[in-house]
């Protein structure tokens, strides 16, 4: 095929795989990829997982000292005044100026000018167990989005396997219909040469349409499946051909493993969540301890006031530039100790809170451990039961079609009644319908048991 040719071609499957307008050959690994990249939840985790990750980049760089610029340029008076003052909320004001007999509302400009340096340098561990705190949280929302995944893994293969049950279901029904209308054709035929009673030939057409009735309800059946499938994978076609060969076998991995690990990324997400609120808890016991602080400022200063302003009030300048030159500079360095007392009152619930949310999140933990162990237990009894119903279904269908193909022949020939055949299409149907649901069954139990386990690869590797 010419190279133009083949990428026409390409271009055509994938524009009939996104509209879903006709059916779409599909494998399960296909299926599984294509929703762990479309399905919104995980695409929501992802961005999570980012977040925090971002988060413990912010609680590492808490080590960092704070430095900061300041600059401000003012105009105004400097009427000062004895008496005690508390800037309350910041609504007071830093005029500094010499205590006068009287108001006056001489003016001019003035500036600040400050660079501070301020460093916790010794916390009692409080930043390290805060970066502590954000890592234990990554590391939960990153195994939230892999259990997600996981999750999603198991539930996308179980609509595949419910949509190839559906879909032979349907074709199940379609024979049926085939049988019945061929039966119907030749009680007509029979009836209107006197060999059989009119009643038989009204008799087969009721089976003819409960036939259809059945095949139109496993068509709707298959729908609803297609349409779970699809929205699992993140798409809106409706009509999918199936991969279907591998579950016309049983898988050869049935009965390895047989205990649940730490190592579930369920199990791993809920250990998690026990290791940020424990992190928490630290770092909340960590609030008790004081802060040793490093500090230093550099500052300049310019008023347009004249250092004789407090015995001549007329030495001072209203010119701007005059008023923001910085004609003084002081510098402070020094190391503080802050502790608030109260903290230890205060932070005690706060703790003892935390730590009832640890306990809390153990007890889910144990709560889900103890349904995987439940849940890996039903799937082995059901893998046994779907092995023993994979093995019966080819002997019943054979023993129904034998049946079903005597009476069929008797029928033909006057030897038995209408009753015994159809009661023999209802058999043979039955047997049909019973060997489709017991090849996928054992598939299901062991995706059960994949999912109990916490480990895809047991049933995807035998897919």
């Amino acid at each position: 095929m010419p190279r133009i040719s083949l990428f026409y071609f390409s271009l055509l499957l994938f524009i009939s795989f996104s509209v879903g307008t006709s059916a779409q050959t599909l494998s399960l690994k296909q299926a599984v990829n294509t929703a762990i990249t479309n399905y919104g939840t995980i695409k929501a985790k992802d961005d999570y997982a980012n977040a925090s990750k971002s988060s413990v980049q912010q609680a590492s760089r808490e080590y960092l000292p704070n430095f900061s610029l300041s600059a401000q340029q003012d105009y105004g008076t400097i009427n000062g005044q004895n008496g005690p003052q508390y800037g309350l909320g910041g609504l007071g004001t830093a005029s500094s100026g010499p205590s006068l007999d009287k108001q006056n509302w001489n003016a001019a400009f003035g500036g600040l000018y400050l660079a501070n340096v301020n460093w916790d340098f010794f916390t009692f561990g409080r930043i390290r167990d805060r970066i502590k705190v954000a890592n234990a949280a990554y590391q939960r929302d990153k195994n939230d989005l892999e259990q997600e995944k996981f999750q999603q893994e198991i539930r996308v293969s179980a609509a595949y396997l419910n949509l190839l049950a559906a879909q032979r279901l349907t074709r199940s029904q379609q024979k049926n219909l085939d049988r019945a209308i061929t039966f119907q054709n030749t009680a007509i035929i029979r009836a209107k040469n006197g060999l059989i009673a009119g009643v038989d030939s009204s008799f087969a057409k009721a089976e003819v349409s409960n036939a259809k009735i059945a095949l139109t309800k496993a068509k709707d059946l298959e729908q609803e499946q297609a349409n779970r499938l699809g929205v699992l994978m993140g798409l809106t076609a409706t009509s999918y051909d199936l991969d279907t060969a591998s579950i016309t076998r049983i898988p050869g991995n049935l009965l390895e493993d047989t205990l649940v690990k730490t190592s579930h990324p369920l199990l791993k997400f809920y250990q998690n969540r026990v290791d940020v609120s424990d992190q928490q808890v630290n770092y909340f016991k960590k609030l008790y301890y004081p802060t040793f602080t490093f500090f230093g400022v550099m500052q300049g200063r310019g008023s347009g006031f004249g250092p004789g302003y407090a015995l001549d009030q007329s030495a001072y300048s209203t010119s701007y530039a005059d008023g923001i030159n910085p004609t003084r500079g002081n510098y402070l360095i020094g190391i503080g100790m802050t502790w608030n007392l109260s903290t230890l009152l205060k932070n005690r619930p706060q703790v003892r809170a935390q730590e009832y949310i640890s306990q809390g999140l153990k007890e889910e933990y144990n709560m889900v451990d103890q349904q995987l162990r439940a849940q890996l237990a039903l799937a082995e009894t059901k893998l046994n039961n779907a092995l023993a119903n994979y093995r019966e279904a080819p002997i019943q269908v054979k023993a129904a079609s034998d049946a079903y193909l005597q009476k069929n022949t008797l029928y033909k020939n006057g030897l038995t009644t209408l009753v015994d055949l159809t009661q023999a299409l209802f058999t043979l149907n039955r047997a049909e319908t019973d060997r489709d649901i017991a090849f996928t069954n054992v598939w299901q139990a062991l995706l059960l048991k994949s999912a109990a386990l916490g480990n895809y690869d047991i049933f995807i590797n035998e897919f």
